[in-house]
């Protein structure tokens, strides 16, 4: 027995021999490390995972699909191919490619994707990418697609124009500068909950920084509606949900609190 934790002031005892290595790849800078793990709808696991850090991707990982950095990964941790103990999903995008890309991709051109998570209702991925200078950026992931990083920072680009093609690239549904001190994009959840029908199929993030909680409404693609919410006066790490759908928000002030208007009970 060597380590103990306490639950719900139960003490449990956890044995670290038991642990095994699912997955593991080289990191050459210190940020931009990954941003979630989390099983999606089809019982695979989806992993999020930066470019490998530095500044402005200094390696190209982003647009390096023979890489693990800077993509959203899948992987079937129910079998093994006995190489590794995990599967690939066998209708990933790279599953069985000759060219030597990595078969557990399932997205790439990522620069930083922290947190992202399935709409409860109809199961799409959405994730918040933070930019490196200028935009914030908000993703729906498709299978296969490439969000550009860095070539794009958001629908802009990154690289001088000559280098930058935008053909076959997914653009993001929703950007924002960094005009009003908003530096860090924090992904949040399509809110399903009960407590809140106004809110119904909005898309609820937040800006690490300045504490900013906004919603999108997406359900016209050519014309997204972005509204703020409130402002928090803390630093939103992350957010949550309950079995009901409502959303938590993971505060730096050292609380879990519950979504709600004007206050954060």
């Amino acid at each position: 027995m060597n380590n103990v934790l306490t639950v719900d002031g139960l003490l449990e005892q956890i044995l670290l021999e038991t642990q095994m290595v699912l997955l593991e790849f080289g990191q050459p800078y210190s940020n931009h490390n990954g941003g979630q793990l989390a099983f999606g709808p089809d019982g695979y696991l989806y992993i999020a995972v930066g470019d490998g850090g530095s500044g402005g991707d200094p390696q190209g990982n982003g647009q390096n699909p023979k890489t693990l950095l800077g993509t959203i990964l899948r992987i079937d941790v129910d079998n093994s191919n006995g190489e590794f103990n995990y599967a690939i999903p066998p209708d990933n995008p790279f599953a069985n490619n000759t060219e030597g890309f990595r078969e557990e991709i399932y997205a790439y051109g990522l620069r930083n994707p922290w947190r992202f998570s399935f709409d409860a209702e109809n199961g799409q991925l959405w994730t918040g990418d933070v930019g490196q200078n200028a935009y914030e950026e908000i993703n729906i992931i498709e299978k296969g697609a490439n969000y550009g990083w860095n070539m794009m920072e958001g629908f802009h680009c990154y690289k001088p124009a000559e280098n930058c093609d935008k053909e076959g690239l997914e653009l993001p549904v929703w950007e924002y500068d960094r005009s009003g001190g908003d530096i860090s994009v924090t992904g949040g959840f399509v809110y399903r909950g009960p407590s809140h029908s106004e809110l119904e199929g909005l898309y609820v993030y937040a800006d690490y920084v300045s504490g900013r909680i906004w919603t999108l409404d997406n359900s016209d693609p050519t014309n997204p509606e972005n509204n703020e919410l409130l402002r928090a006066s803390f630093s939103i790490s992350s957010f949550g949900v309950d079995e009901d759908n409502e959303i938590y928000i993971c505060g730096f002030d050292g609380k879990i609190h519950k979504f709600g208007y004007g206050d954060m009970e």
